[in-house]
C-alpha cells in the first residue's frame, strides 16, 4: 500500500494522449487521459495531470501556475516519447561527431545497403550530426602471425584480454583546432567513436577529457555508451545519446520546475526500452526509444500471462499510424540492436516489433488489388472523417460499418474543434471508391459487382491479413506454434480488429485487460527497477572459459546490486539476471541469452546452461465469439469459428488480395525454416537465400524475399526440371540445380526443388523451391567466384538436373561425389567444406517441406480448385499493373518523342556491346525486349545467364510500376523477351558465368533504364574483392554511387539495382582477418554534376599483415557511367596496389594478385551519373541538396531487422 497520505504516478507521454494512473492515498485508482500538447491550457501534459488528480481528491485549490507540493507524492513513473519524437522528427540537441581519420563517413555509408531496394531515388534518413572531426590516432589489433613491422609507440591491454598496439597516438594540437571550430559554431555536444575503442577506451577517454575542459557540455563516448565490437552501431548508438540525452534533460527539467523543490525529494523513475524503470539522473537517449511502449508490454505480461497454464501471450497494440506486436513466455524477449527511424541503436531493448499498419492505413485499389498502407494519413490530415481533408484510412471503413460510433467518439474535429466525426463524408468517399472498383469488376468477365459496406469490410480484411504476417514471423521465427498463444489487446484500434486476427491465426482467446486504454502507464506501476551493466568479451564459450565467467558475472552482479542498494533498496528485494550475448563461430549475428530456465551442468557455468540456451533460443466481439467480463473488470473474449463463408472459384478483390498475403506468407515461413535450420553463414546471417512458390506449370506465384538477382529466376530452373523429368517426378522427389542452362544465376546459387503432391492428382500441383548461395562449391579459387575463369568446370560443382530426395532418400554418396567432381580438371580443387554443403542442403529441403505442409493447409482450407483459381489471379493482377505501367510510359514516350519505340546500348569494360530495342503496343500495354544487338559470347566469365536477364527485367519494371504489386511470372507476361542463343546473354552450356551474376547483371539494368529514361547510370558494378590463402578467405563487395533521377541527386556510398549486400563493420575485419582498413569514406567529385547530382563512389584502404592472394571482380574501370538529359557522367572506378616498396600498380578490373605484408590495395569505386544540364548560374559546381525522408520511418523490432537484412543479402 502507498505510504500514509500519498499519491502514486505512472505516466505515459505518448505522442498524441498523455495517460495518466494514480493510486491515491484511500486506495482508490483514478485513470484520466489528457492531450499531450495543449499549450493554451496548459504547459506539461503530465504535471497538469498530477494538479488535477491532486486537487480533486484532496479537495484543495491547486492553481495551474504554482509549482505543486510534492509532500504527498510517494513516487512518480514515467515513460515518454520524447526520444523516440525527437529521432523521428530529427528536432534533437545539435551534436558533432567525432571519428578515426580516415573514416569520416562512416556512419553515412552504414552498412552500405538501401533500405527499399525498388526505390530508384534511394531516401536515407538524415544524418544526426551537423559535422565530423576526424582524429588522427589508430589502435590495432596485436597478431601473432602478422608479418608487418609497423613502428608502434605502445601498446595497451584491452577489457576482453586483447592487446592493442598504438599505430598514431593523438594529435592533440590538431583535435583541439578542430573542437574550437566546432564549439564556436555553437554546437556543445559530442558523439565520440574511435576504432576499437569497444576493448580499450583509452583514446576516447583523452577525447572527452579535452573536450569537456574546453566547455563542451555533452560528451557521449561510445566505449561508454556501448562497449560492443562494431564501430558503425556503436558509433550510431553515441550519436544518439548525444543527440537525444540533452533533449531529455531539458524535459526532465522543464517537468520538475513545475514542483516545489523540484521534485528532490520525490522517487521519480523512467521507464527505458528494456522494460525496467530507472532513476531520472540514469536516463539516458539510447536507451529511451522504446519508453512507453515497455511500459505496455509489462502491463500486460504481468496482467495476462497465467503462471499455472504458462500459455504464452502475443501482444497486439494498434494505433492510429502503426501496430506494436510482442510476445511473452514467462520471460520478456529482448534484442540487443534495432533500428529504429534508420539509426541502429545497441542497447538491451524489449522485441517490440512495430509494423506500419494501423487505424490511419490509407486505402487503395490497384489494377484489381485491395491494398491497405503502408502509407498513414497520420494525425493530420488524418481520415476523411477527421475533416481536414484526408484520405480513406481504416478508421474511415470501420466508421462506415458501425463498428466505430461517433457519439462515443471525442467531438474535437472541424474548423471550430468541437464537432463529432463525419460519417457522411466518409460514406460519399467510399461511394467514389466503390464506383472505381465496380467500373474495374464490369470489365472483368464472371465477375459481380460490390456493395459500398462489402468494400469497406473487404478493406478490414485485407488489414487483418496484413497484419497477421508479422505475428507469425515474430512466432514462428522462434519455433513457436502461433495458434497456442492468447492475443493480449490493447490500444486504441485495437478492440476493431482482434476477434478477427485472433480467428485468422488460430488462437482460441483473446485477452483485454480493463486498462487496455492506458495500459503502458498501468504497466509502469507494475514494473521493476533495474539497473544493467555489461562489458565485452572475447572468450569461446567452453569449459576452459567458464572460470573467467562466472568470475566477470559475479563482479557484474556485485555492480548492479550495489547500484540498487545506493538506490534504497534492501538485499531481499533485489533479483538479477544474467545474459550472455552469444554467436556461433565466424558469424556476426549474436543472440542475447538468459538460463534461467536451463539449470547449470558440470559442462556449463555455474550461472546455468547458455550453450542449451542459445540453441533453444472500443472493443468488438465478432458473431461467435463469446465476451464475458470478470470480476476485475477486464474482458475475457473466446474465439468461435464465424460465419464461414464458401470462397469459389470467381473472383473476389478482397479474398485475391488476402490470398496474395497468404502465398506471400508460405514463403516467409520457408525462408524462416531456411535461417533456423542452416549453419553456414552466408544463409544463417547473411541471409542470401530466395524461397518461394509455383503453381503446377511452374510459374511463380510468391517469391521472398526479394533479392534483386533471384526476382524471378527461379521459375526458368522450376520449368526446366518439369520439362526434363517429365514423369519421372515422384512423391517424395527432392531435385538439385544450379546450372546457368536450366535457370541458375551462378553455380554457388543452389536451388532446392520439392513437388507438391495432393490425394487424388497423379501430377504435382505445385513446386516449392529454395535458392540458397553456398559459400564454397569448389573450383580453381576458394569462395568459387575466380575472376579469370574461362570454364564452367572451373568455378565450382555442376547439377543440371539431380535428385537430391529420391522417392524419400537422401543420395548422399552421390552428391558428396558430385561436390568433388571439379577437382578431375587441372587447377580446380572439390568443394572445400562439404558438411557445410549437406547441411545446408538438407535446411533447404526443410523449409521446402515447411511450404508443403503450408500449401496442403491452404488447399485443405479452400479446395485445390479455388487455390488454383486465385494463383492464376495473383499472376493476373500482377500482369495488369505492368500493362497499366506500359501503357501509360507508352503515352509519355509518344509525347516526348513521337514514337513508342526505344533503343539504348552500354558496353562491358571488355568492349562487349549490350544493346535493346523495346517495341511498346500502347493500346495492349505490351512490350518487346530485343536484345539482338548484343555482342557475342565472352572468353571470359562476363556472360550471364538468360535466368540473371529475366531478372534484371522484372526489377527494372517493379522500379518503374512504383508501388507494391505480386512479383510472379505475370510480371513478365506483358513482354516477350529476345535473347539470341549464344550472344553475351543467353552463353553456350560451358560457357563460365560467374562475373555475369555480379557485373553483367548491373550493365542490363542500365541499359532498361537508359532505354526508359528513367534515370541516370548507378556505379553499374558491385566491386567483388576477395583475398585469401589456405587457412583464410574473405570475400566482400564494396558500395559506389547511384544515379540522378529527374527530381533528385543519387546517393553516394550505397548499393544500387541486382544488388545490396552488407559490408562487415571495419573492426570485425580486423579482428578475423590479418589486415587493416586504412580508411573508408566518400570520394567527393566522382558522381557526375547536373541539374542533379550523381552518388560519389567510396575510397577503402586493406592493408595486408600477411602474404595473400587477391583478387578483384569488377566494372566500370573504362566506360563511365552515362549521365542522363544533359547530366554529366560519373567517374569510372579505379583498382590500384601500393606496394611496400613504393610502387603503384593499376590492377585493371579483373585481376588476381600475390601480395605481401605491408603492401596497401587501394579501391575507388564508381560515381553514379547526373541528371539534367548543369546549372548556368556560375561554373562552380553546386553543393548536392540533402535528400532526406520526408515520411518518418516508423518500424521496429527482430521482424524488421530480419526483413531488412533479408533485402541487403
Amino acid at each position: 500500500m502507498p505510504e500514509a497520505g500519498k499519491f502514486r504516478f505512472a505516466i505515459d507521454r505518448g505522442g498524441t494522449f498523455t495517460d495518466i494512473w494514480a493510486k491515491c492515498p484511500d486506495g482508490e485508482v483514478v485513470v484520466t487521459k489528457l492531450l499531450s500538447v495543449d499549450p493554451s491550457n496548459y504547459q506539461d501534459a503530465p504535471r497538469e495531470g498530477i494538479r488535477r488528480i491532486i486537487e480533486k481528491k484532496t479537495g484543495k485549490v491547486m492553481p495551474a501556475n504554482q509549482p505543486i507540493n510534492t509532500s504527498n507524492i510517494e513516487w512518480i513513473r514515467m515513460g515518454t516519447t520524447v526520444a523516440t519524437n525527437a529521432l523521428l522528427e530529427r528536432k534533437g540537441e545539435k551534436m558533432a561527431l567525432v571519428i578515426t581519420k580516415g573514416f569520416k563517413d562512416l556512419l553515412h555509408i552504414g552498412n552500405q545497403a538501401r533500405p527499399d531496394i525498388f526505390d530508384l531515388e534511394i531516401v536515407t534518413p538524415e544524418n544526426l550530426y551537423e559535422c565530423v572531426i576526424e582524429v588522427d590516432e589508430r589502435l590495432v589489433l596485436k597478431q601473432d602471425r602478422c608479418e608487418v613491422n609497423y613502428p608502434y609507440t605502445g601498446v595497451f591491454k584491452g577489457t576482453t584480454g586483447e592487446q592493442l598496439e598504438v599505430w598514431k597516438p593523438i594529435d592533440v594540437k590538431k583535435l583541439k583546432e578542430d573542437l574550437q571550430v566546432v564549439l564556436d559554431e555553437g554546437i556543445t555536444s559530442l558523439a565520440v567513436a574511435l576504432m576499437h575503442s569497444y576493448t580499450c577506451g583509452e583514446h576516447e577517454r583523452q577525447v572527452g577529457q579535452l573536450s569537456r575542459e574546453m566547455g563542451f557540455k555533452h560528451v557521449s563516448l561510445s566505449s561508454e555508451i556501448m562497449p560492443m565490437i562494431r564501430i558503425v552501431p556503436r558509433g550510431f548508438t553515441a550519436c544518439a545519446d548525444a543527440y537525444l540525452t540533452p533533449c531529455i534533460h531539458k524535459y526532465v527539467e522543464g517537468f520538475a520546475s513545475g514542483f516545489l523543490g523540484g521534485l528532490a525529494n520525490t522517487r521519480v523513475l523512467f521507464m527505458q526500452s528494456d522494460g525496467g524503470l530507472t532513476p531520472v539522473d540514469k536516463f539516458n537517449g539510447s536507451r529511451a526509444i522504446l519508453s512507453g511502449p515497455a511500459g505496455g508490454v509489462v502491463g500486460y505480461a504481468l496482467t495476462t500471462y497465467n503462471q499455472q497454464t504458462k500459455q504464452p501471450v502475443i501482444g497486439f497494440d494498434m494505433g492510429g499510424t502503426s501496430t506494436d506486436v510482442s510476445r511473452y513466455a514467462g520471460q520478456y524477449e529482448h534484442v540487443f540492436e534495432t533500428s529504429t527511424a534508420g539509426i541502429t541503436i545497441q542497447a538491451p531493448q524489449l522485441d517490440i516489433n512495430t509494423v506500419a499498419a494501423g487505424g490511419g492505413s490509407k486505402l487503395f485499389f490497384r489494377s484489381g488489388l485491395f491494398v491497405v498502407g503502408p502509407e498513414s494519413a497520420g494525425a493530420h490530415p488524418g481520415p476523411v472523417c477527421y475533416k481536414k481533408g484526408g484520405p480513406l484510412t481504416i478508421t474511415d471503413a470501420n466508421l462506415c460499418l458501425g463498428r466505430i460510433l461517433p457519439e462515443y467518439f471525442p467531438a474535437i474535429f472541424g474548423e471550430t474543434e468541437d464537432q463529432p466525426l463525419d460519417k457522411s463524408a466518409t460514406l460519399a468517399a467510399f461511394k467514389t471508391l466503390t464506383d472505381q472498383v465496380n467500373t474495374f469488376l464490369s470489365s472483368q468477365s464472371g465477375s459481380k459487382t460490390m456493395s459500398l459496406e462489402e468494400i469497406a469490410m473487404g478493406f478490414i480484411n485485407v488489414a487483418n491479413e496484413s497484419m497477421c504476417r508479422p505475428i507469425r514471423a515474430l512466432t514462428q521465427a522462434k519455433g513457436h506454434d502461433t495458434s497456442r498463444h492468447t492475443l493480449a489487446c490493447f490500444g486504441g484500434a485495437g478492440g476493431q480488429h482482434a476477434c478477427a486476427i485472433a480467428r485468422s491465426l488460430g488462437m482460441s482467446q483473446v485477452f483485454v485487460h480493463r486498462y487496455a486504454g492506458i495500459l503502458s502507464a498501468y504497466g509502469m506501476a507494475l514494473a521493476d527497477v533495474v539497473h544493467e551493466t555489461q562489458e565485452p568479451c572475447s572468450k569461446e564459450y567452453v569449459k576452459v572459459s567458464f572460470s573467467y565467467l562466472d568470475e566477470r558475472i559475479e563482479a557484474l552482479k556485485e555492480t548492479c546490486i550495489t547500484e540498487l542498494q545506493r538506490q534504497g533498496f534492501d538485499l531481499v528485494n533485489i533479483e538479477t539476471q544474467v545474459f550472455l550475448h552469444l554467436r556461433y563461430d565466424r558469424t556476426d549475428c549474436a543472440l542475447m541469452v538468459n538460463a534461467d530456465s536451463y539449470p547449470a551442468t558440470s559442462d556449463s557455468s555455474k550461472y546455468g546452461d547458455f550453450r542449451s540456451a542459445f540453441i533453444q533460443s472500443t472493443v468488438l466481439i465478432e458473431p461467435s465469439c463469446t465476451g464475458t467480463i470478470t470480476t476485475t473488470g477486464d474482458i475475457h473474449i473466446v474465439i468461435g469459428s464465424g460465419i464461414i463463408k464458401t470462397v469459389g472459384i470467381e473472383l473476389d478483390t478482397i479474398q485475391l488480395s488476402i490470398f496474395s498475403h497468404r502465398f506471400m506468407s508460405i514463403a516467409e515461413q520457408m525462408g524462416r525454416v531456411l535461417q533456423r535450420t542452416s549453419i553456414s553463414t552466408n544463409i544463417k546471417e547473411r541471409l542470401d537465400f530466395s524461397c518461394a512458390l509455383f503453381g503446377d506449370d511452374g510459374g511463380l506465384v510468391a517469391n521472398a524475399p526479394h533479392i534483386p538477382v533471384h526476382l524471378g529466376a527461379m521459375q526458368e530452373t522450376v520449368q526446366y526440371q518439369i520439362k526434363a523429368l517429365g514423369d519421372d517426378l515422384h512423391d517424395g522427389d527432392v531435385i538439385l540445380s544450379n546450372h546457368p542452362q536450366a535457370g541458375g544465376s551462378h553455380l554457388p546459387d543452389l536451388t532446392v526443388i520439392t513437388p507438391v503432391f495432393h490425394a487424388g492428382e497423379k501430377k504435382p500441383v505445385f513446386f516449392v523451391a529454395s535458392r540458397g548461395h553456398h559459400a564454397d562449391i569448389g573450383g580453381i579459387t576458394p569462395g568459387s567466384m575466380p575472376p579469370h575463369s574461362k570454364m564452367i568446370q572451373e568455378e565450382g560443382a555442376v547439377f543440371k538436373t539431380f535428385k537430391l530426395v529420391n522417392k524419400g532418400v537422401f543420395m548422399e554418396k552421390e552428391v558428396i561425389d558430385a561436390f568433388n567432381e571439379p577437382s578431375k580438371y587441372p587447377g580446380s580443387s572439390g568443394a572445400r567444406d562439404i558438411n557445410d554443403n549437406l547441411s545446408d542442403l538438407r535446411a533447404q529441403i526443410a523449409a521446402n517441406q515447411k511450404g508443403i505442409q503450408l500449401v496442403s493447409e491452404l488447399i485443405n482450407e479452400y479446395s485445390l480448385k479455388v487455390v488454383n483459381a486465385y494463383m492464376a489471379y495473383i499472376q493476373s493482377n500482377a500482369e495488369i499493373a505492368v500493362r497499366d505501367m506500359l501503357k501509360e510510359i507508352a503515352k509519355k514516350t509518344k509525347e516526348r518523342t513521337g514514337h513508342t519505340k526505344l533503343h539504348a546500348e552500354d558496353f562491358m569494360d571488355n568492349g562487349s556491346k549490350i544493346g535493346l530495342d523495346v517495341e511498346i503496343d500502347e493500346q495492349k500495354g505490351t512490350a518487346i525486349f530485343d536484345f539482338s544487338s548484343t555482342g557475342y559470347e565472352v572468353h571470359g566469365n562476363a556472360n550471364a545467364p538468360r535466368a540473371v536477364t529475366l531478372s534484371g527485367l522484372i526489377y527494372c519494371l517493379r522500379c518503374m510500376v512504383g508501388h507494391n504489386v505480386p512479383l510472379n511470372q505475370g510480371c513478365l507476361k506483358p513482354v516477350k523477351t529476345v535473347i539470341p542463343k549464344g550472344c553475351l546473354l543467353d552463353p553456350s552450356e560451358d560457357a563460365a558465368v560467374v562475373g555475369g551474376n555480379v557485373t553483367t547483371s548491373q550493365r542490363i539494368v542500365d541499359v532498361v533504364f537508359k532505354a526508359f529514361g528513367v534515370c541516370a547510370a548507378s556505379q553499374g558494378c558491385m566491386n567483388n574483392i576477395t583475398f585469401g590463402d589456405k587457412d583464410v578467405g574473405y570475400y566482400e563487395t564494396v558500395a559506389g554511387g547511384a544515379g540522378a533521377g529527374p527530381t533528385w541527386d543519387g546517393r553516394g556510398g550505397v548499393h544500387t539495382h541486382m544488388t545490396n549486400t552488407r559490408i562487415t563493420d571495419p573492426e570485425i575485419v580486423e579482428k578475423r582477418y590479418p589486415v587493416v582498413v586504412k580508411c573508408f569514406h566518400l570520394n567527393p567529385g566522382t558522381g557526375g554534376q547536373g541539374l542533379y547530382c550523381g552518388g560519389d563512389g567510396v575510397v577503402r584502404e586493406l592493408l595486408f599483415r600477411r602474404p595473400f592472394t587477391l583478387s578483384v571482380l569488377t566494372e566500370r574501370r573504362v566506360f563511365v557511367p552515362y549521365g542522363m538529359n544533359g547530366g554529366e557522367p560519373g567517374k569510372c572506378g579505379v583498382n590500384l596496389m601500393y606496394y611496400k616498396d613504393g610502387r603503384i600498380v593499376n590492377l585493371g578490373g579483373k585481376n588476381s594478385v600475390d601480395v605481401k605484408p605491408g603492401d596497401v590495395f587501394h579501391l575507388e569505386t564508381p560515381g553514379g551519373g547526373g541528371y539534367g544540364p548543369v546549372d548556368e548560374q556560375g561554373s562552380e559546381p553546386r553543393a548536392k541538396r540533402r535528400r532526406t525522408s520526408s515520411k518518418q520511418q516508423i518500424e521496429r523490432g527482430s521482424v524488421y531487422s530480419y526483413k531488412l537484412k533479408q533485402e541487403s543479402a
